[in-house]
Protein backbone atom coordinates (compact mmCIF):
# COMPACT_ATOMS: atom_id res chain seq x y z
CA UNK A 1 0.00 0.00 0.00
CA UNK A 2 1.19 3.44 -0.98
CA UNK A 3 -0.82 6.75 -1.85
CA UNK A 4 -2.10 8.38 -4.88
CA UNK A 5 -0.82 11.52 -5.79
CA UNK A 6 -2.23 13.88 -8.60
CA UNK A 7 0.32 16.40 -9.87
CA UNK A 8 -1.73 19.23 -10.86
CA UNK A 9 -1.43 23.27 -11.85
CA UNK A 10 -1.25 25.51 -15.01
CA UNK A 11 -0.07 24.59 -17.84
CA UNK A 12 3.51 24.59 -18.21
CA UNK A 13 4.95 25.07 -14.82
CA UNK A 14 6.37 22.07 -14.78
CA UNK A 15 4.49 19.33 -13.94
CA UNK A 16 5.24 16.97 -16.55
CA UNK A 17 8.97 17.60 -16.11
CA UNK A 18 8.75 16.70 -12.39
CA UNK A 19 6.63 13.48 -13.25
CA UNK A 20 9.24 12.25 -15.43
CA UNK A 21 12.32 13.17 -13.17
CA UNK A 22 10.12 11.74 -10.18
CA UNK A 23 9.39 8.39 -12.41
CA UNK A 24 12.38 8.38 -14.21
CA UNK A 25 10.38 8.01 -17.49
CA UNK A 26 9.49 9.85 -20.56
CA UNK A 27 6.28 8.47 -20.26
CA UNK A 28 4.71 11.97 -20.00
CA UNK A 29 5.47 14.05 -23.08
CA UNK A 30 7.23 17.72 -21.77
CA UNK A 31 6.27 19.96 -24.09
CA UNK A 32 6.08 24.26 -24.82
CA UNK A 33 2.52 24.51 -25.32
CA UNK A 34 -0.29 23.49 -22.81
CA UNK A 35 -2.19 20.63 -22.80
CA UNK A 36 0.63 17.88 -23.71
CA UNK A 37 -0.99 15.93 -20.92
CA UNK A 38 -4.37 14.99 -22.07
CA UNK A 39 -4.48 11.43 -20.42
CA UNK A 40 -3.41 11.21 -16.79
CA UNK A 41 0.31 9.47 -16.82
CA UNK A 42 0.28 7.39 -13.61
CA UNK A 43 4.16 6.29 -12.13
CA UNK A 44 5.01 3.78 -9.46
CA UNK A 45 8.20 5.05 -7.48
CA UNK A 46 10.25 3.38 -4.62
CA UNK A 47 9.98 4.84 -1.37
CA UNK A 48 14.05 5.01 -0.36
CA UNK A 49 13.96 4.67 2.87
CA UNK A 50 17.54 3.20 4.29
CA UNK A 51 15.98 1.50 7.32
CA UNK A 52 14.92 -1.23 4.77
CA UNK A 53 18.42 -1.49 3.63
CA UNK A 54 19.90 -1.98 7.47
CA UNK A 55 16.92 -4.45 8.04
CA UNK A 56 17.73 -6.64 4.92
CA UNK A 57 21.02 -6.90 5.95
CA UNK A 58 20.53 -7.84 9.39
CA UNK A 59 18.01 -10.85 7.77
CA UNK A 60 20.35 -11.77 5.36
CA UNK A 61 17.45 -10.81 2.89
CA UNK A 62 17.48 -12.33 -0.80
CA UNK A 63 15.40 -9.72 -2.30
CA UNK A 64 14.77 -5.47 -0.78
CA UNK A 65 11.26 -4.67 -2.13
CA UNK A 66 10.53 -1.15 -0.79
CA UNK A 67 6.89 0.72 -0.60
CA UNK A 68 5.72 2.46 -3.34
CA UNK A 69 3.49 5.88 -3.90
CA UNK A 70 2.28 6.59 -7.32
CA UNK A 71 1.98 9.54 -8.82
CA UNK A 72 -0.22 10.99 -11.71
CA UNK A 73 -0.02 13.38 -14.03
CA UNK A 74 -2.89 15.37 -14.64
CA UNK A 75 -3.75 17.35 -17.25
CA UNK A 76 -3.36 21.12 -16.89
CA UNK A 77 -6.10 23.00 -15.31
CA UNK A 78 -7.27 26.62 -16.47
CA UNK A 79 -9.22 29.49 -15.71
CA UNK A 80 -13.17 28.50 -16.01
CA UNK A 81 -12.43 24.53 -16.16
CA UNK A 82 -15.62 23.78 -13.45
CA UNK A 83 -17.45 25.16 -16.72
CA UNK A 84 -15.74 22.77 -18.74
CA UNK A 85 -12.82 24.89 -20.09
CA UNK A 86 -9.90 23.48 -21.62
CA UNK A 87 -9.34 19.78 -20.13
CA UNK A 88 -11.85 20.72 -17.15
CA UNK A 89 -13.94 18.07 -17.22
CA UNK A 90 -11.44 15.52 -17.34
CA UNK A 91 -9.69 17.15 -14.94
CA UNK A 92 -11.81 17.16 -12.42
CA UNK A 93 -12.64 13.30 -12.95
CA UNK A 94 -9.25 12.44 -12.88
CA UNK A 95 -8.16 14.32 -9.61
CA UNK A 96 -11.28 12.84 -7.43
CA UNK A 97 -9.68 9.23 -7.99
CA UNK A 98 -6.36 10.28 -5.81
CA UNK A 99 -5.29 10.88 -2.31
CA UNK A 100 -3.47 14.14 -2.17
CA UNK A 101 -2.79 16.57 -4.42
CA UNK A 102 0.70 18.24 -5.13
CA UNK A 103 0.14 21.30 -6.27
CA UNK A 104 2.71 22.38 -8.43
CA UNK A 105 3.67 26.41 -8.78
CA UNK A 106 5.81 27.86 -11.29
CA UNK A 107 8.47 30.10 -8.95
CA UNK A 108 10.99 30.91 -11.55
CA UNK A 109 11.15 33.02 -14.69
CA UNK A 110 12.46 32.58 -18.28
CA UNK A 111 11.02 31.87 -21.63
CA UNK A 112 8.62 29.50 -21.03
CA UNK A 113 5.01 30.38 -22.11
CA UNK A 114 2.54 31.40 -19.20
CA UNK A 115 -0.95 30.91 -19.68
CA UNK A 116 -1.56 34.36 -18.08
CA UNK A 117 1.59 35.76 -19.42
CA UNK A 118 3.10 36.41 -16.40
CA UNK A 119 4.94 34.60 -13.19
CA UNK A 120 2.81 34.78 -10.47
CA UNK A 121 2.55 31.51 -8.21
CA UNK A 122 -0.64 32.68 -5.39
CA UNK A 123 -2.50 34.33 -8.54
CA UNK A 124 -2.13 30.41 -10.07
CA UNK A 125 -2.86 29.12 -6.60
CA UNK A 126 -5.75 30.94 -6.11
CA UNK A 127 -6.78 30.33 -9.97
CA UNK A 128 -7.03 26.47 -9.61
CA UNK A 129 -8.00 26.29 -6.04
CA UNK A 130 -11.36 28.80 -7.40
CA UNK A 131 -12.18 26.27 -9.95
CA UNK A 132 -12.06 23.35 -7.44
CA UNK A 133 -14.31 25.23 -5.10
CA UNK A 134 -16.66 26.03 -8.01
CA UNK A 135 -16.73 22.02 -9.01
CA UNK A 136 -17.29 21.17 -5.25
CA UNK A 137 -20.16 23.93 -4.69
CA UNK A 138 -21.97 22.89 -8.19
CA UNK A 139 -21.53 19.33 -7.12
CA UNK A 140 -23.00 19.79 -3.76
CA UNK A 141 -25.83 22.24 -4.61
CA UNK A 142 -26.43 19.45 -6.96
CA UNK A 143 -26.76 16.26 -4.88
CA UNK A 144 -28.37 18.11 -1.99
CA UNK A 145 -31.77 18.44 -3.33
CA UNK A 146 -33.15 15.50 -4.18
CA UNK A 147 -31.63 14.28 0.11
CA UNK A 148 -33.62 17.23 1.35
CA UNK A 149 -36.75 15.70 0.12
CA UNK A 150 -35.73 12.53 1.34
CA UNK A 151 -35.32 13.61 4.85
CA UNK A 152 -38.56 15.58 4.94
CA UNK A 153 -39.96 12.23 4.55
CA UNK A 154 -37.96 11.01 8.05
CA UNK A 155 -35.10 9.08 5.89
CA UNK A 156 -32.50 9.13 9.18
CA UNK A 157 -29.72 8.35 6.39
CA UNK A 158 -30.92 11.13 4.07
CA UNK A 159 -30.68 13.64 7.27
CA UNK A 160 -26.99 12.73 8.22
CA UNK A 161 -26.15 13.33 4.60
CA UNK A 162 -27.76 16.51 4.38
CA UNK A 163 -25.93 17.69 7.62
CA UNK A 164 -22.80 17.24 6.47
CA UNK A 165 -23.37 18.48 3.08
CA UNK A 166 -24.43 22.00 4.47
CA UNK A 167 -21.27 21.76 7.20
CA UNK A 168 -19.25 21.23 3.44
CA UNK A 169 -20.83 23.79 1.73
CA UNK A 170 -20.76 26.57 4.62
CA UNK A 171 -16.78 27.31 3.77
CA UNK A 172 -17.48 26.93 -0.02
CA UNK A 173 -19.87 29.58 -0.18
CA UNK A 174 -17.54 31.64 1.61
CA UNK A 175 -15.26 31.05 -0.77
CA UNK A 176 -12.68 28.79 1.26
CA UNK A 177 -12.30 24.82 1.13
CA UNK A 178 -14.21 21.82 2.22
CA UNK A 179 -11.52 20.75 3.79
CA UNK A 180 -12.50 23.68 6.26
CA UNK A 181 -15.82 22.08 7.07
CA UNK A 182 -16.80 21.62 10.91
CA UNK A 183 -17.68 18.45 11.38
CA UNK A 184 -18.25 16.26 14.41
CA UNK A 185 -16.14 12.98 14.78
CA UNK A 186 -19.05 10.81 13.43
CA UNK A 187 -19.60 12.57 10.40
CA UNK A 188 -15.95 12.70 9.07
CA UNK A 189 -17.12 9.04 7.32
CA UNK A 190 -19.87 10.54 4.97
CA UNK A 191 -18.05 13.47 4.47
CA UNK A 192 -14.84 11.34 3.06
CA UNK A 193 -17.88 9.89 0.82
CA UNK A 194 -18.46 13.05 -1.09
CA UNK A 195 -15.41 12.87 -2.79
CA UNK A 196 -14.92 16.59 -2.65
CA UNK A 197 -12.01 18.00 -4.51
CA UNK A 198 -10.93 20.64 -2.24
CA UNK A 199 -11.08 18.46 0.92
CA UNK A 200 -8.12 16.79 -0.04
CA UNK A 201 -5.04 17.31 1.72
CA UNK A 202 -2.57 19.65 -0.46
CA UNK A 203 1.36 19.82 -1.05
CA UNK A 204 2.54 22.84 -2.80
CA UNK A 205 5.62 22.25 -4.85
CA UNK A 206 7.55 25.24 -6.05
CA UNK A 207 8.97 25.09 -8.93
CA UNK A 208 12.19 26.84 -8.97
CA UNK A 209 15.40 27.76 -11.17
CA UNK A 210 18.34 25.66 -10.42
CA UNK A 211 20.45 28.89 -8.51
CA UNK A 212 17.27 28.77 -6.07
CA UNK A 213 16.92 24.96 -4.92
CA UNK A 214 18.80 24.98 -1.67
CA UNK A 215 17.07 28.21 -0.44
CA UNK A 216 14.12 29.07 -2.57
CA UNK A 217 13.28 32.74 -3.42
CA UNK A 218 11.40 35.31 -3.12
CA UNK A 219 8.38 33.58 -5.17
CA UNK A 220 8.31 30.26 -3.11
CA UNK A 221 8.65 32.13 0.19
CA UNK A 222 4.87 33.87 -0.79
CA UNK A 223 4.06 30.40 -1.56
CA UNK A 224 5.19 29.13 1.75
CA UNK A 225 3.43 31.62 3.90
CA UNK A 226 0.06 31.15 1.93
CA UNK A 227 0.69 27.24 2.69
CA UNK A 228 1.62 27.87 5.95
CA UNK A 229 -1.96 30.02 6.71
CA UNK A 230 -4.02 27.36 4.86
CA UNK A 231 -2.59 24.14 7.10
CA UNK A 232 -1.14 23.18 3.47
CA UNK A 233 2.25 21.49 3.20
CA UNK A 234 5.07 23.25 1.19
CA UNK A 235 8.23 21.94 -0.38
CA UNK A 236 11.29 23.90 -3.03
CA UNK A 237 11.87 21.60 -5.75
CA UNK A 238 13.53 21.87 -8.95
CA UNK A 239 12.15 20.36 -11.64
CA UNK A 240 15.31 20.89 -14.23
CA UNK A 241 17.63 19.58 -11.19
CA UNK A 242 15.60 16.82 -10.71
CA UNK A 243 15.43 15.61 -14.80
CA UNK A 244 19.43 15.73 -13.91
CA UNK A 245 19.59 13.46 -11.20
CA UNK A 246 17.18 11.00 -13.04
CA UNK A 247 20.28 10.83 -15.90
CA UNK A 248 23.06 9.83 -13.56
CA UNK A 249 23.64 6.39 -13.11
CA UNK A 250 25.26 5.83 -9.70
CA UNK A 251 24.20 6.84 -6.39
CA UNK A 252 27.93 8.17 -5.92
CA UNK A 253 27.39 10.42 -8.50
CA UNK A 254 23.88 11.52 -7.54
CA UNK A 255 25.02 12.85 -4.14
CA UNK A 256 28.04 14.43 -5.60
CA UNK A 257 25.99 16.42 -8.33
CA UNK A 258 23.27 17.33 -5.23
CA UNK A 259 26.37 18.46 -3.00
CA UNK A 260 27.54 21.03 -5.87
CA UNK A 261 24.12 22.30 -5.31
CA UNK A 262 24.22 22.82 -1.81
CA UNK A 263 21.49 20.09 -1.83
CA UNK A 264 21.66 16.98 0.76
CA UNK A 265 19.09 15.44 -0.67
CA UNK A 266 16.51 15.16 -4.03
CA UNK A 267 13.52 16.79 -4.60
CA UNK A 268 11.84 13.11 -4.61
CA UNK A 269 12.96 12.60 -1.09
CA UNK A 270 11.03 16.07 -0.15
CA UNK A 271 8.16 14.97 -1.46
CA UNK A 272 8.02 11.83 0.19
CA UNK A 273 8.66 12.48 3.07
CA UNK A 274 6.18 15.72 2.99
CA UNK A 275 3.47 13.60 1.60
CA UNK A 276 3.42 10.91 4.01
CA UNK A 277 3.20 13.84 7.14
CA UNK A 278 0.07 15.28 4.38
CA UNK A 279 -1.11 11.73 4.41
CA UNK A 280 -0.07 10.90 8.04
CA UNK A 281 0.91 7.64 6.86
CA UNK A 282 3.70 5.55 8.58
CA UNK A 283 5.97 2.46 7.28
CA UNK A 284 6.23 -0.94 9.08
CA UNK A 285 8.60 -3.86 7.65
CA UNK A 286 8.87 -7.53 7.45
CA UNK A 287 11.98 -9.17 7.53
CA UNK A 288 13.51 -12.74 6.89
CA UNK A 289 15.99 -14.56 4.66
CA UNK A 290 13.86 -15.02 1.13
CA UNK A 291 12.63 -11.06 1.60
CA UNK A 292 13.10 -7.59 3.15
CA UNK A 293 9.83 -5.51 2.94
CA UNK A 294 8.51 -2.19 3.67
CA UNK A 295 4.95 -1.59 4.18
CA UNK A 296 2.65 1.70 4.49
CA UNK A 297 -0.13 2.15 6.73
CA UNK A 298 -1.98 4.85 8.20
CA UNK A 299 -1.26 6.34 10.69
CA UNK A 300 -3.48 4.99 13.93
CA UNK A 301 -4.02 1.71 12.27
CA UNK A 302 -4.38 -1.79 14.55
CA UNK A 303 -2.03 -4.43 13.99
CA UNK A 304 -4.61 -6.33 12.18
CA UNK A 305 -5.37 -3.33 9.85
CA UNK A 306 -1.53 -3.49 9.43
CA UNK A 307 -1.74 -7.60 8.52
CA UNK A 308 -4.40 -6.56 6.26
CA UNK A 309 -2.36 -4.70 4.42
CA UNK A 310 -0.05 -7.56 3.29
CA UNK A 311 -2.76 -9.88 2.91
CA UNK A 312 -6.66 -9.89 3.46
CA UNK A 313 -6.49 -13.39 5.43
CA UNK A 314 -3.93 -12.10 7.61
CA UNK A 315 -6.26 -9.53 8.92
CA UNK A 316 -9.57 -11.84 8.91
CA UNK A 317 -7.48 -14.46 10.72
CA UNK A 318 -5.15 -12.19 12.62
CA UNK A 319 -4.10 -14.38 16.28
CA UNK A 320 -0.95 -11.62 17.22
CA UNK A 321 1.99 -9.94 15.82
CA UNK A 322 5.44 -10.93 17.23
CA UNK A 323 6.75 -6.97 17.16
CA UNK A 324 10.39 -5.33 17.36
CA UNK A 325 11.32 -1.82 16.84
CA UNK A 326 13.25 -0.51 14.41
CA UNK A 327 15.93 0.28 17.11
CA UNK A 328 15.91 -2.64 18.91
CA UNK A 329 16.12 -4.74 15.91
CA UNK A 330 19.25 -2.87 14.72
CA UNK A 331 20.49 -3.15 18.14
CA UNK A 332 20.38 -6.45 19.29
CA UNK A 333 21.50 -7.71 15.77
CA UNK A 334 18.40 -8.96 14.14
CA UNK A 335 15.33 -10.81 15.40
CA UNK A 336 17.27 -13.52 17.35
CA UNK A 337 18.60 -11.06 19.08
CA UNK A 338 16.21 -9.04 20.16
CA UNK A 339 14.32 -12.29 21.06
CA UNK A 340 17.37 -13.71 23.01
CA UNK A 341 17.35 -9.64 24.63
CA UNK A 342 13.59 -10.00 25.41
CA UNK A 343 12.72 -6.96 22.64
CA UNK A 344 10.53 -8.91 20.86
CA UNK A 345 7.14 -8.36 21.94
CA UNK A 346 3.24 -10.08 21.43
CA UNK A 347 1.08 -7.98 20.60
CA UNK A 348 -2.53 -8.35 20.19
CA UNK A 349 -5.49 -6.94 18.15
CA UNK A 350 -5.92 -3.38 19.93
CA UNK A 351 -2.11 -2.99 19.17
CA UNK A 352 -1.11 0.82 17.33
CA UNK A 353 1.33 0.10 14.69
CA UNK A 354 4.34 2.03 15.01
CA UNK A 355 6.41 3.61 12.50
CA UNK A 356 9.87 1.40 12.00
CA UNK A 357 7.87 -1.83 13.60
CA UNK A 358 9.07 -5.01 12.44
CA UNK A 359 6.49 -7.58 12.37
CA UNK A 360 5.80 -11.37 12.25
CA UNK A 361 1.91 -12.06 12.02
CA UNK A 362 0.99 -15.20 13.65
CA UNK A 363 -3.06 -15.58 11.65
CA UNK A 364 -5.35 -19.16 11.27
CA UNK A 365 -8.20 -18.68 8.03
Amino acid sequence: MGFKCGIIGLPNVGKSTLFNALTQTAAAESANYPFCTIEPNTGRVAVPDPRLDRIAELAKSAKVTPTFLEFVDIAGLVRGASKGEGLGNQFLANIREVDAIVHVLRCFEGDITHVEASVDPIRDAETVETELMLADLESLERRIVPLEKRATTGDKEAKAQVAVMRAALDPLQDGRPAREAKLEPEQRGRFQMLQLLTAKPVLYACNVDEDSAAAGNAHSTRVAERAERMGAACVVISAAIEAEVALLESEAEKQEFLHSLGLEETGLARVIRAGYALLDLITFFTAGPKEARAWTVRRGAKAPEAAGVIHTDFQKGFIRAETISYEDYVRCGGELGAKDAGRMRLEGKDYVARDGDVFLFRFNV
